[in-house]
């Protein structure tokens, strides 16, 4: 991991332009790649970012950071206050409790609240990044990503596409597709989901609680 605290002004090309004029930011790098930059606020949602895999060129005072679809970062470092690197080792992932924890449990035990036709390939899937709730497949055979929410938000969402992301690496799994899954959906993730192509599902705890599980398998 390496924090750089800088003042810095940012520019994205790819899908569309777009620019962060100078002002001091933290940039991060993590291990697998990953680069985004942060304000001093704003919880921990990035101003702007780019996910690995990609290829980063530190040129002193600016560096370069490129991925496969040609999107490009440009940060100009016009004063460097902090640069720390130091190595975390490999983290255990998010520990899950409560109702969360057992809403993940429930759907895993019967994806059919999810969708008519899904079936568990496994549950907390590990990646590079965190583990995936729920992989499954559909009745098409289709490999389906699965994000669990209690109260579904944007951040969720955006959490899904780093894991859809990450799983469109691997060509063996074909075409992969998203459903976010939460008790209750918050509108702005609704528009947020279908703009990603997501489905979205809400499901009521009680009900899945009182279902009989088509085949309890737990991994």
């Amino acid at each position: 991991m390496r924090l750089v605290i800088a003042r810095c002004s940012v520019d994205y090309s790819g899908r569309l332009d777009a620019h962060l004029p100078e002002a001091t930011r933290l940039i991060m790098v993590k291990a697998d790649g990953c680069v985004a930059i942060h304000a001093d606020g704003g919880a921990y949602k990035p101003l702007n970012w780019m996910n690995a895999p990609n290829t980063l060129v530190d040129n002193g005072d600016h560096w370069t950071v490129t991925n496969p679809k040609q999107e490009m970062l440009t940060i100009t470092l016009h004063e460097v206050l902090s640069d720390v690197s130091a190595e975390l080792g490999e983290d255990p992932g998010l520990q899950k409790d409560g109702v969360e924890a057992h809403l993940q449990e429930l759907l895993a035990a019967s994806p059919h609240a999810i969708e008519e036709g899904l079936t568990l390939v496994r549950r907390e899937y590990p990646t590079a990044i965190g583990p995936i709730d729920l992989v499954c497949r559909d009745g098409f055979d289709q490999v389906v990503a699965v994000e669990v929410k209690r109260r579904g938000d944007i951040d969720g969402v955006e959490q899904l596409v780093r894991y859809i992301e990450r799983l469109h690496l691997d060509s063996s799994l074909g075409a992969v597709r998203g459903v976010f899954v939460a008790q209750v959906v918050k509108p702005q993730a609704k528009v947020l989901a279908e703009a990603r192509g997501f489905r979205w599902v809400e499901v009521d705890y009680d009900t899945l609680r009182g279902m009989k599980p088509d085949d309890l398998r737990l991994f």
